[in-house]
């Protein structure tokens, strides 16, 4: 496995497995297979409701703890925005039943970011979490946080596959030392993307898969990715991505793919900003 230096010298696989979407109650057997398949990176959420599930697992694997690379994330928290992110914490670390998780993330960037952000700082110095970073941030936010605070986010998660690339967030992390991580990697299928004839094609040259010359094509971007299944076959076909390299023509035909655009939701649409900001989570 691969992995990525993150700003504060923290090691982190550049390919895991994210449990987003699968029921609660499909979690544990899900992970028990990611980690029977060789997943060492975990990403869960708080929004998830799945982060007990991931603990069962976790727990029942045996893994030593310092072999696995656990993410989870914090959802938009009340005031006071500091004293409720240390909450959330410790009610996420009770949850998986760990002492410490490798990553801790802001999940979206709204309610009172730069609070939260403190209290996240906090718990980093404590050992609480051994990086901490964001998900969703566009980079006019990413900076406004980097400027006005003490660490800088190690990870920032978000949305990037062949249709939104994000290049020009890319760059800005880059510049300023933060990790890019995708999600939604597969674009959940939308656009025909396991079907797509410029993937196939190139694909057809190394007996790969689309989805297969997606993550390799994350992987030299040198994007964390975290692909999601609950099948062991496809899991197994989704860590089989280190034995070919894509050409740089093949990554300049896979450019051409980029429409620009969120095939999901757009973070700066007020519709959706409401519906996140009112969005609470049940502990």
């Amino acid at each position: 496995m691969q992995t990525v230096t993150l700003n504060n010298g923290v090691k982190m696989p550049i390919l895991g497995f994210g449990v987003f979407q699968i029921p609660a109650e499909e979690t544990e057997r899900a992970v028990t297979d990611a980690l029977a398949a060789g997943y060492r990176l975990l990403d869960t959420a708080a929004a998830y409701e799945n982060e007990v599930a991931v603990g069962n697992a976790i727990k029942a694997s045996g893994i030593p703890r310092e072999e696995l690379f656990v993410t989870t994330k914090l959802w938009i928290q009340d005031a006071p925005a500091e004293q409720n992110t240390r909450r959330a914490l410790e009610t996420s670390l009770a949850k998986l039943g760990l002492d410490h998780v490798d990553l801790y993330l802001m999940h979206q960037p709204f309610g009172d970011v730069h609070g939260q952000w403190r209290a996240m700082e906090a718990a980093h110095r404590e050992g609480l979490s051994r990086a901490i970073g964001v998900a969703n941030f566009y980079p006019d936010r990413l900076l406004d946080l980097i400027l006005n605070n003490e660490i800088t986010p190690q990870v920032n998660q978000i949305e990037t596959h062949p249709f939104f690339q994000r290049t020009a967030d890319h760059d800005v992390m880059r510049e300023h030392g933060v990790q890019h991580q995708s999600w939604g990697g597969f674009a959940e299928g939308k656009n025909g993307l396991f079907t797509h004839p410029v993937l196939t094609e190139i694909g057809r040259a190394y007996d790969k898969s689309a989805a297969q010359v997606v993550l390799r094509w994350l992987i030299q971007r040198s994007i964390i990715t975290i692909p999601k299944s609950v099948r062991p076959e496809r899991m197994a076909q989704n860590l089989n991505v280190f034995d070919f390299q894509l050409t740089d023509e093949e990554m300049a035909q896979l450019a051409t793919l980029d429409t620009g655009t969120t095939l999901f939701f757009d973070h700066h649409d007020p519709e959706m900003v409401a519906w996140l900001a009112k969005r609470r989570l049940q502990s």
